[in-house]
């Protein structure tokens, strides 16, 4: 059974066959994934390491966890499952559609309903994860709606 290690603390100019040409010297069949930016293409700090079996993946994290890589050390752990990340999407998702009609409707309907609700302690907030993503399409929105 394969092993996920996640490796952090990478440096944000890497390319994903520098990280693969660390491990390969180790053993060639360990698979590397460095988790890039989608707007920039750059490294996000960190990446995913796949290693055959548990005996391997403790090898690895032995030798290079604390690694020097481009003058930054490396932290090297078992990867965490990604099924509760997963749960809060799934959640998330299933409250916005039923509160939305069509798409037009969704996005004016979702800023009457947020100010509506915004007083309420219960309301539901946005992913702070996103913050900067959700107020760029709201003022993409208001210049649409303004030039209509």
């Amino acid at each position: 059974m394969s092993i996920r290690l996640y490796v952090g603390n990478l440096p944000k100019d890497l390319e994903r066959q520098e990280l693969e040409s660390v491990f390969t010297e180790f053993d060639s069949s360990i698979s590397t994934k460095v988790i890039t930016d989608r707007k920039t293409g750059k490294c996000r700090g960190f990446g995913f390491v796949t290693v055959k079996n548990e005996e391997q993946a403790n090898q690895v994290i032995e030798k290079f966890n604390g690694f020097m890589l481009k003058d930054s050390p490396l932290k090297i752990e078992v990867a965490q499952p990604r099924s509760k990340g997963k749960e809060e999407g799934e959640q998330a998702a299933s409250v916005a559609p039923a509160a939305n009609g069509s798409s037009k409707r969704s996005k004016g309907g979702n800023k009457s309903r947020k100010s509506s609700t915004s007083g309420e302690p219960d309301a539901v907030q946005p992913d702070p994860r996103w913050a900067q993503e959700l107020e760029k399409l709201k003022q993409l929105l208001a210049a649409q709606t303004a030039n209509s």
